[in-house]
């Protein structure tokens, strides 16, 4: 059970993922679901003793979507920095759980300066306080929750983390953009206001909120009796990296009493970027924000982060459990953060992103932002100028949405769709797909997620005439 044991496994790892990666050849497998499936099933039943560790990492390196590949580009999938994959590594070997003091005592401090760290990086004031989370959807639900608890006890006088939801009284509403993150509907529902409690407030074609429609959505709740409980801001769409206009946000959500919290999962690592930092001008406004490092902070994941600003908001979440921070312990000077989390057992995440602030600095990591943000550029200018390609609008960060043109254009979804899939089956690319809000058909869009500054634009275009040879050949097929 020693460390010292680990050397040797840590070598055979390195070797299998090697291996595995050389026989994949690409971004991913070149395989169907239902072959791909059968091989795992074949390999873990296969495997056992001391061989189990090299077979499976060999099937799983060989049967995954790598995004070091310059054509892995779908989502906010980022390849990890290597010095943050041996952080995390040290990490897995020591074991530490975040919950108690006595599990994690160097663990337990160095979060705290983390996260002031990256609280003041958000232009938060000292007093502000936060916590590692598994990701954006997680910090939602609890921006969501504090917002519930704090917003309803001002109205109620009552404490409703203890007593629930009041039966009586204006219905709590939650605003967000007709393009914000699925999880706000989630936790609304997660936390017993039910998913219509959210109000969808239109998006402009750059699917960036528009202020105007939201001071309506709020004016016509109030007019109808309702209360508006919280607005979610999104900083950074998953589609489009679209931010919403957060001073006009904060100023509505102030007007009304309401709670703001900033979604800024994505679009937070334009924190890191002088050239970007502008666009979150009046995130500082939130009552609470939700960062993602495993997106554009190049950690494996998972390494959320929730802040707010004031650490009073907090109270609603406090617990104490006699075995892991009894009273006499945090007075004397064993404090935890069992309080600060809906989780209980929890990794020492913040110890990557620690060890990569100080090996890369902000400048370092700013400057891996600015170069996915140059090749985003370079890539929609690629599709502006091909003939058989339609840019949808240009990139904020570092994504961008487009299609290809087929001839027929009544079947421009279908074929779009079908040449991703095409892509996938033949191992070439893993392109991202989605659909423009709306009704009807032509809303299909395809999407690169370009977020390995290490991709040249070269390896952009090449990956979008591959594009452009699926759609051909995808077309060519159902003739």
């Amino acid at each position: 059970m020693g460390r010292e044991a680990l050397e040797p496994l840590v070598r055979t790892v390195l070797r299998a993922l090697a291996e595995g990666a050389e026989r994949r050849a690409g971004p991913v497998p070149a395989a169907e679901p239902a072959r791909l499936a059968d091989e795992v099933t074949r390999t873990l039943a296969a495997a056992g003793g001391d061989g189990a560790l090299a077979a499976l990492t060999r099937m799983l390196a060989y049967g995954s979507a790598d995004p070091v590949d310059p054509s892995c580009a779908a989502h906010l999938h980022c390849p990890p920095l290597p010095v943050a994959v041996a952080a995390d590594l040290a990490v897995s070997a020591l074991n530490p759980s975040m919950d108690s003091w006595d599990q994690a005592p160097a663990a337990t401090t160095l979060e705290t300066l983390v996260v002031a760290e990256l609280a003041a990086m958000a232009g938060y004031p000292p007093g502000a306080a936060g916590v590692l989370t598994s990701g954006g959807t997680e910090s939602n639900l609890m921006g969501l929750m504090l917002a519930r608890d704090h917003v309803l006890a001002r109205a109620t006088g009552r404490r409703v983390e203890l007593s629930g939801l009041p039966g009586d009284g204006p219905r709590p509403r939650v605003f967000a953009s007709a393009a914000a993150h699925f999880s706000v509907q989630r936790s609304a529902a997660l936390l017993g206001l039910g998913e219509d409690a959210v109000v969808p407030v239109p998006v402009g074609r750059d699917l960036r909120m528009d202020a105007t429609a939201l001071e309506e959505a709020m004016a016509a709740a109030v007019r109808r009796g309702e209360r508006p409980l919280a607005v979610v801001a999104t900083a950074g769409t998953t589609d489009t990296g679209a931010i919403d206009p957060l001073r006009a946000c904060a100023a509505l959500a102030a007007e009304h009493g309401a709670w703001l919290h900033v979604d800024a999962a994505y679009g937070g690592g334009a924190l890191l970027s002088d050239r970007l930092a502008p666009l979150l001008d009046g995130v500082a406004l939130a009552d609470s924000v939700s960062l993602d490092w495993h997106k554009l902070g190049w950690q494996p994941v998972a390494a959320g982060v929730f802040l707010v600003r004031r650490a009073e908001t907090y109270a609603s979440l406090a617990r104490r459990a006699a075995y892991l921070n009894p009273a006499d312990d945090e007075e004397a000077g064993y404090g935890a953060l069992l309080g600060l989390s809906l989780r209980t057992t929890r990794r020492a995440d913040a110890f990557s992103i620690a060890v990569t602030l100080r090996t890369l600095g902000r400048d370092g990591l700013g400057r891996l932002v600015d170069a996915c943000h140059d090749l985003a550029r370079a890539g929609a200018a690629a599709v502006r100028a091909h003939p058989r390609l339609e840019l949808h609008a240009d990139p904020v960060l570092t994504a961008f949405l487009f299609r290809y043109l087929p001839r027929d254009p009544s079947r421009a979804d279908q074929v779009n769709a079908g040449l991703r899939r095409r892509l996938l089956r033949e191992g070439r690319a893993v392109v991202g797909r989605t659909e423009l809000p709306g009704e009807g058909p032509g809303r299909v869009r395809l999407k690169l997620t370009l977020l390995n500054p290490d991709t040249t634009p070269a390896q952009v275009e090449r990956l979008l005439h591959e594009v452009v040879a699926a759609g051909e050949a995808e077309e060519d097929a159902s003739q």
